[in-house]
């Protein structure tokens, strides 16, 4: 595993945690959480195989 995808799977989670967090403070809707969590996985996924 190269150094960028480590990278990846450590920020990723990182992303997930403060957007779930966002939207238990009300900062988020859960449309917003949603999209922001998949996007974070989908663009995470890309990233992590085309390395």
């Amino acid at each position: 595993m190269s150094d960028a995808q480590l990278g990846l799977v450590v920020a990723t989670p990182i992303i997930v945690g403060f957007s779930i967090a966002l939207y238990r403070m009300g900062v988020l809707q859960a449309y917003s959480t949603m999209i922001a969590v998949a996007a974070s996985c989908i663009i995470t996924a890309v990233l992590f195989f085309q390395q």
